[in-house]
């Protein structure tokens, strides 16, 4: 599986107009599942991402996790992390995993966000969606399982 992290002032996430899921200040994750991931992924990331310290502390250094400073967290499901870019001008996405694949770990990933952190809002699994952001920082922090 593969995150990237986003340290935001507010984000939310827009389908057809309406606002599906919004959040203060805290993480917005972008959450991939590729071909061959299971649950372990999931949540050998999910773990890492919060207890990872990357907001401030009183001396202004990257010393606090989203639990520490009692943020929000958004996730949005985002396949196309798993662009192959290596050949050609069209990405291939072939690493990406299955649909039913993909949506099962990210509900999964977001079922284990929700029993493990009370702030957590969510986007829309395979719906066209309009994520808007006020990015702090910024602090952009890519991971992997």
């Amino acid at each position: 599986m593969k995150l990237l992290l986003q340290r935001v002032r507010q984000a939310q996430v827009v389908v057809d107009g309406e606002t599906i899921g919004a959040i203060g200040p805290g993480l917005l994750a972008l959450v991939c599942a590729e071909r061959g991931d299971a649950e372990a992924q999931a949540e050998k990331l999910l773990a890492k991402m919060l207890k990872l310290r990357i907001f401030s502390d009183e001396d202004g250094k990257m010393n606090r996790s989203v639990q520490d400073v009692g943020g929000g967290l958004l996730l949005v499901s985002q396949f196309t992390l798993a662009a192959d870019t290596s050949s050609g001008n069209r990405p291939g996405f072939s690493g990406a995993a299955a649909p039913e694949d993909g949506r099962r770990l990210y509900e999964h990933f977001v079922a284990r966000a929700r029993a493990l952190h009370p702030v957590v809002a969510t986007g829309r699994f395979a719906a066209d969606m309009q994520v808007h952001l006020v990015n702090d920082g910024p602090v952009t922090i890519p991971m992997q399982a």
